[in-house]
């Protein structure tokens, strides 16, 4: 039976989960407005740029550390800068100066797919048949976005989706190997120093690729959504990850990574005038059902061990998915909204970082 604790209004948890996924989500749209004038690897450098040193005079002012100290620190830095701030963004960047925003976030939702692949692989951790089938079904979900035309692979679109797709494997891979580099330090200050390092590869990639900022128009537009992009999502959005991560775990937290596609595909529709196709939706769902299926054994602890083994007799696969995956993913959400479902609390959490934009 599902009771509601504490007061009938939202608790304060879905207030930030819900502010979190709104301003990330609306952060695709800031991308392709700002796209229309500024080069991309350019705009992704000025916004973290600007971003790392806002963040890491936060961190100087609440934290008692914030320089790196030792090999492992510094390495999960540059692990962190290269990976999930530069490689990713150069490519999401590039990815959505062929893609609408709303599709752009839909592929990146793969991430947490893509993490546990990477996490078996290099990890160790064990891949079993379940987890497999969720990545492959992951993997239908994206080829369903993208709508591929094979006479028409080198196309805008296609290209687009291919940077894109390889951006959410950067983001995952990157996550994966920051894991067992993490220390003392705060998150706060090594996500600040990740920012400056990832800004400078994106700022040497810009260069390196011809663009220049000379050639930059910054209309009101494109100042509008670099500071949209460098305070909201860059130290406003990041701030409240944090709270939330101390809060309610950071499985539950990564949870957003599902919200930001709605928040996006709705801001491109009332600022952009951008419809969604029935393919996109439809490819989403594909994706969250094989994150659902490679999460099944956080679900299984969040039930308390009472899924029992998992099998691929068809009645018994039949019955997790129908009668209790949806109650299963409930138990993270209520967490979030500060429900009570009646469900154990388990340590078993992932610890592969956030997906955003």
């Amino acid at each position: 039976m599902i009771r509601r604790s504490g007061s009938r209004y939202l608790s304060p948890n879905a207030l930030l989960f819900g502010a979190l996924a709104t301003i990330w989500g609306l952060s695709f749209v800031a991308i392709e407005a700002g796209l229309e004038a500024v080069p991309p690897l350019f705009f992704a450098g000025a916004r973290y740029a600007l971003a790392g040193v806002l963040v890491l005079g936060y961190a100087a002012v609440t934290r008692e550390r914030i320089r790196p100290r030792g090999r492992a620190e510094w390495l999960n830095v540059a692990v962190v800068g290269g990976f999930l701030v530069a490689a990713y963004h150069a490519l999401l960047y590039l990815g959505q100066a062929a893609v609408p925003g709303s599709v752009a976030a839909v592929i990146v939702s793969l991430s947490p797919v893509l993490t546990a692949v990477f996490a078996a692989l290099v990890l160790d951790d064990s891949l079993d048949a379940v987890t497999a089938g969720g990545f492959l079904l992951g993997l239908v979900g994206v080829a369903v976005v993208a709508d591929l035309d094979p006479t028409n692979l080198l196309g805008a679109d296609a290209v687009g989706i291919g940077l894109l797709l390889v951006a959410a494997a950067s983001f995952a891979l990157g996550s994966v190997l920051s894991t067992p580099l993490r220390t003392t330090l705060a998150d706060v200050s090594m996500q600040g120093w990740a920012m400056l390092v990832g800004s400078l590869a994106l700022l040497a990639g810009s260069v390196a690729t011809g663009e220049s900022p000379a050639d930059v128009a910054w209309t009101p537009t494109a100042l509008a959504a670099l500071a949209y992009l460098t305070v909201a999502s860059g130290v406003i959005g990041f701030l409240l990850y944090f709270a939330l991560h101390a809060r309610i775990g950071p499985s539950e937290t990564n949870l957003v990574g599902y919200f930001q596609p709605v928040v996006a595909a709705l801001g491109g529709w009332a600022l952009l005038g951008q419809a969604v196709s029935g393919t996109t939706v439809l490819g989403f769902l594909g994706i969250f059902a094989g994150f659902a299926l490679v999460q099944h054994r956080t679900i299984h602890h969040r039930l308390g061990g009472r899924m029992g083994r998992v099998g691929f007799h068809p009645d018994s696969l039949r019955h997790r998915l129908v009668r209790r995956l949806p109650r299963s993913l409930g138990c993270g959400v209520n967490r979030i909204f500060g429900l009570q479902y009646q469900c154990r609390s388990a340590s078993v959490v992932a610890e592969f970082g956030h997906d955003a934009d």
